[in-house]
């Protein structure tokens, strides 16, 4: 298999289901600490979490995509991501139940989202893996936070 053929991803779980994002996207990962709130966001905008001094917006990734809010636990992860949207490149925080592996999956793996049957809308989906363990879902980033979203973000970073 060349480099080419595969594509080497972050996996992590939200509840019960397995996420991926691409390890390009995926800057650190960071131990879950408490965030500096700010008024007035959206009920999925947690604040702000300072890495090196910079304040970087953070979404608690399972409200955002309509699971209930849970309390951290020590398995909790901020993935600091980067992430490209149509107009420009943003950094943000994405807080995560816990990251499982980084792994290389064959884009043979790699099928196309099915239009039925998925509690997750279509457009947020770049694919499903099947592995022995489950589903994995690739995750569309930058369709999950739309211009309209990442607008309302405080102390949203270039990239």
């Amino acid at each position: 298999m060349t480099a080419a053929a595969e594509t080497q991803v972050v996996t992590f779980g939200l509840g019960d289901e397995i996420f991926a994002v691409s390890v390009g996207m995926v800057r650190e990962i960071l131990d879950y600490a408490p965030v500096f709130r700010v008024p007035q966001g959206p009920e999925w905008l947690l604040g702000l979490t300072e890495v090196r001094g910079t304040g970087i917006p953070t979404v608690d990734l399972r409200t955002r995509m309509g699971l209930p809010a849970q309390d951290p636990t020590l398995a909790t992860r901020i993935l600091i991501v980067d992430l490209a949207l149509a107009d420009r490149a943003v950094t943000m925080g994405l807080v995560v139940d816990r990251v499982l592996a980084v792994r290389a999956l064959a884009s043979e793996q790699i099928e196309p989202a099915p239009d039925i049957g998925m509690r997750w809308r279509s457009d947020y989906i770049q694919g499903v893996v099947r592995l022995d363990e489950g589903f994995v879902i690739l995750m569309d980033l930058a369709a999950v936070f739309s211009n309209a979203d990442t607008a309302m973000l405080p102390g949203l970073q270039m990239a």
